[in-house]
């Protein structure tokens, strides 16, 4: 009786143990490709459906497999070409090309307007936000000539989807890519020096990371399933602990998280996360964690968004995960054109770009104007005084206090060239204007100026007429010499 009393008492601790897995964290320590353990930390999710049927033992059943998927990315193109293309950013481990669809009124075509981007199946057990990905595709084609918010969307955005960032795991039904690494933990971090290694990258990490060097995203958001939350940085902290970790932009990433929040059904109303946002280090720390990365080495606002309690919920749950999270992600997505500070950097001497920066006094982050029109998009809480700084090496650097409203704001920056000290000696001749002296003394001054040019123009001639007399005369080397090296001087 005693065996079976602790036997029953071993079932209850391990059942205790593994009932709770976490879109971001999984498994209660899971490893990176560096081999480096995270912990997460166990809570109560939020259910959207209450008590659910038991799944089909074939989970993956009534969702699109990789080559159905592949399919439908190419029959979008075709249908919806006017207001897309599509490409690959790279192959997974299997080979799997990694799709996208780009939707805009010209795709492909460099704008001076904000890129988004969403990344769905992050984790291959997660497949949620492939399927809501290809739905939100499909209902801007649809609705984008009839809606305003679908209209506001293609004409002033560039918006990137990518389906599934780890088609091998979802084949796999399991977290990680083909390699078992979780490709959440796969980035380097900012606080330990884990994943450094290149050679050592998974693929699809590879590929997320030119992307981002090739396109430059305004905001972005990656889609997971197993809790229902906005979460915004830091995911981790520097001693490991946790608790809450602002990031330099922590309000706007709270004003972005409650954009998603607030727009959804139900996740506003959670009784785990208040507002239903939280900070990732607040909720269990991560360390190679992809929105970090974005934040840090490519100015991309990046937010990690759990979007159904169950990680692989029934198929037929689908259209109504789609309906709680239909207006949010269109929310999100709007918010890079609705609000925060938009605009061009351009030279004063010759009126052509400049990719230069712009910083906030108080905030330690710079955002980046793009390489060829130079315009930069700012994300910034509302209703607050800011203080916008625009700057580039070689000019000098500008500095305008807004107010900044509801509304987003339109502020471009002419930045005057740092003059060189020959420059600053011909302003110094030429710009009357700050002489503060009379007509006539001015008059005199140009007069004297035309002077010495004459007399420059003169001794010049008579040197050069002293180099062909040195011929005859070598006595006089030495003295015409230094009478030319004094003419070049001056």
């Amino acid at each position: 009786m005693k065996l079976a009393f602790y036997l029953y008492l071993l079932h209850l601790g391990l059942s205790s143990l593994f009932g709770h897995a976490r879109a971001r964290g999984g498994e209660s320590r899971s490893l990176s490709s560096a081999g480096f353990a995270t912990d997460g930390y166990a809570g109560v999710a939020r259910h959207l459906f209450g008590e659910r049927p038991a799944v089909s033992s074939d989970v993956a059943r009534g969702y699109m497999t990789n080559s159905d998927l592949e399919k439908a990315v190419k029959a979008f193109d075709r249908r919806c070409g006017n207001i897309s293309r599509i490409y690959s950013i790279g192959k997974s481990v299997d080979g799997v090309p990694l799709w996208v669809i780009e939707i805009s009124d010209k795709p492909g075509i460099e704008e001076a307007e904000p890129a988004f981007k969403f990344v769905g199946n992050v984790h291959g057990d997660e497949p949620v936000g492939r399927e809501l990905l290809m739905l939100l595709a499909n209902w801007i084609c649809d609705n984008y000539l009839k809606d305003p918010l679908a209209k506001m969307i293609v004409e002033n955005v560039h918006l990137h989807l990518l389906p599934s960032m780890n088609p091998d795991g979802f084949t796999l039904r399991r977290r990680g890519n083909a390699n078992n690494i979780d490709l959440n933990r796969d980035f380097p971090d900012q606080f330990f020096p884990m994943n450094e290694d290149i050679s050592s990258r998974q693929p699809e990490t590879r590929a997320i990371m030119r992307w981002l060097r090739e396109i430059h995203f305004t905001a972005s958001a990656s889609l997971h399933g197993g809790a229902l939350v906005a979460n915004y940085p830091w995911d981790g902290t520097e001693d490991r602990r946790r608790h809450y970790f602002a990031s330099p932009d922590d309000e706007t990433f709270r004003f972005m998280s409650s954009i998603y929040s607030r727009s959804h059904r139900n996740m506003s109303l959670s009784k785990e996360f208040e507002g239903g946002i939280t900070n990732g280090a607040a909720w269990y720390p991560i360390y190679g964690g992809m929105q970090d990365w974005n934040y840090i080495h490519g100015g991309c606002f990046e937010l990690t968004l759990e979007i159904s309690d169950n990680k692989w919920p029934n198929a037929s749950e689908l259209p109504t995960l789609w309906e709680y999270n239909k207006r949010s992600m269109l929310n999100l997505v709007a918010s890079v054109i609705k609000t925060g500070v938009h605009g061009r950097i351009y030279s004063s001497d010759s009126g052509r770009p400049l990719p230069g920066f712009v910083l906030i006094k108080g905030i330690n982050s710079t955002i980046k104007a793009s390489r060829g029109l130079a315009d930069y998009h700012r994300m910034l809480a509302p209703g607050a005084k800011y203080e916008v700084v625009a700057s580039m090496p070689g000019y000098k650097p500008k500095t305008t206090t807004i107010w900044l409203e509801e509304g987003a704001m339109t502020l471009d920056f002419i930045l005057d060239p740092i003059a060189t000290t020959v420059e600053n000696q011909l302003k110094s001749i030429c710009d009357c204007s700050c002489s503060g002296r009379s007509s006539i003394e001015l008059m005199g001054f140009v007069w004297n100026a035309h002077l010495g040019v004459y007399f420059l123009l003169v001794i010049i001639v008579l040197a050069f007429i002293c180099i062909l007399f040195r011929r005859r005369m070598p006595v006089l080397k030495h003295r015409q010499t230094g009478v030319l090296k004094k003419s070049i001087v001056v």
